[in-house]
């Protein structure tokens, strides 16, 4: 079965999907939030990003040829930007990490 035939494969596609999409439509309101919003904000965020590790920890691992090439294409899309994959997650983490800051302790 190739890697993108299978249903396990899909669904988590387009949960990642449909779940990103709903965040960055939320995020919109970020400075609208209270204290508790933002801070559930960022915990669902970083639950979403460590999905997104997962999955595409499962592409790199695959021998199928259309995930090796889907990884390959990411990677090229973000050379174009001096990013690499795990740069782009670093990134992504030091982004909610400074958020969490600026909540300050509790």
């Amino acid at each position: 079965m190739a890697f993108f035939d299978s249903e396990i494969v899909q669904d988590e596609a387009k949960r990642l999907f449909t779940d990103y999409q709903q965040l960055m439509q939320l995020g919109g309101d970020y400075g609208k939030f209270d204290r508790e919003g933002k801070k559930l904000f960022i915990e669902r965020m970083e639950e979403l990003m460590e999905r997104y590790r997962v999955f595409m920890k499962r592409f790199e691992l695959s021998e199928d040829f259309q995930a090796k090439l889907t990884v390959e294409q990411l990677r090229t899309q973000l050379s174009q930007f001096g990013m690499t994959p795990d740069r782009m997650f670093e990134q992504m983490q030091q982004t909610l990490d400074r958020m969490k800051r600026e909540l300050g302790p509790g």
